[in-house]
């Protein structure tokens, strides 16, 4: 018996592991520019201490069109779902759901995948209060002076 592995089940786990990271950088986009897209790469990770960490930005989408048109048109770059073309993406992008979704483009090696996060057990504002809430804890606490 055999098992066949299907090529999307690493972006599937990609991103369950990283959903808090992606839908905080999906609100705090919004909060900036609105709609837009968060795009991921894992051509170039960051080993640390906590383990591999990717670039991640926050297209918004009055600047989506020329960044798509120059990152896909680029001969070494495939979109994994050929339909998904630019059109789609930014159709996507003008419809979905801030609160509850998240427009997201996976690189990994010279392949994009375009995922539309929807019915997320997380939105990306709860995403957002809980990166906020863990980047507060670590900042010292300075004790007011008795002066």
């Amino acid at each position: 018996m055999t098992s066949e592995i299907n090529p999307q089940d690493w972006q599937k786990d990609f991103i369950s592991t990283n959903l808090i990271a992606i839908g905080y950088n999906a609100w705090l986009g919004y909060l900036n520019g609105n709609r837009g897209a968060v795009i991921c790469s894992t051509n170039s990770p960051h080993l640390g201490v906590s383990g591999e960490t990717f670039t991640s930005h926050f297209v918004s989408r009055k600047n989506l069109a020329p960044f798509l048109n120059a990152w896909l048109a680029a001969p070494d770059t495939v979109l994994m779902q050929r339909h998904f073309m630019n059109g789609h993406i930014l159709q996507a992008v003008d419809s979905y759901n801030p609160e509850k979704d998240v427009v997201f483009l996976l690189e990994s090696g010279n392949k994009v995948a375009f995922c539309y996060l929807t019915n997320l057990p997380i939105t990306p504002l709860q995403c957002f209060q809980i990166i906020c809430k863990k980047w507060a804890d670590f900042q010292p606490h300075f004790a007011p002076s008795n002066k």
